[in-house]
């Protein structure tokens, strides 16, 4: 399924995610660079939302531009199949070998903005994130290794720590409480 029809299909939780959508629906429209960094303004990305096989923990790295303990995830840089890139992007940012996405749909939206900042020695002006994020299970007692060029610790943490540990407000009041409420709900199969 391509991007286009899975974020039409996807059921917002809340009215976050439905605004987020309805965002997200008109940037792919009408703006064919979001998926390239090259976009001044817009950039999708993917977000991964990484669990224990318990479920009971979340995978997060401490990430260098944002100063805090966070998801893991990354740009699109052209591919629009955004669980793939999520994927990717756990892989090369915490060093496991092998993950699983729990479901192919889509887990969650946000449009995130991030602030100007430096990276690789260069400006990057300030700009939106299209992000989507995907339920994805690790095992947690797979060896780990952070990327230096981009995190510089990675650790499993509880529901409750994970909150405790960022220090990004929007992440920390509004996104990972979300995600938390939403994995519940899909332990329970009740997510629909």
């Amino acid at each position: 399924m391509n991007l286009v029809t899975a974020i039409e299909n996807f059921k917002p939780w809340n009215e976050q995610e439905e605004y987020d959508k309805l965002l997200m629906l008109a940037e792919l429209k009408n703006n064919p660079q979001a998926f390239d960094r090259e976009s001044l303004t817009v950039h999708f990305t993917a977000s991964a939302w990484v669990v224990n096989q318990n479920k009971d923990k979340i995978l997060m790295i401490y990430h260098n531009i944002y100063d805090s303990w966070s998801w893991l995830g990354g740009h699109a840089d052209g591919d629009q199949d955004l669980l793939h890139v999520a994927i990717k992007e756990v892989k090369e940012e915490s060093g496991l070998t092998e993950v699983t996405p729990l479901m192919e749909d889509i887990f969650s939206l946000e449009v995130l903005t991030v602030d100007g900042h430096i990276k690789h020695g260069k400006y990057v002006s300030s700009h939106l994130h299209m992000n989507v994020t995907y339920l994805i299970e690790a095992d947690e007692t797979a060896p780990l290794s952070i990327k230096p060029d981009e995190n510089s610790g990675i650790s499993w943490y509880t529901f409750e720590e994970g909150l405790e540990r960022s220090t990004q407000y929007w992440f920390k009041e509004w996104v990972y409480p979300k995600l938390n409420k939403k994995l519940e709900l899909f332990k329970q199969n009740k997510l629909n």
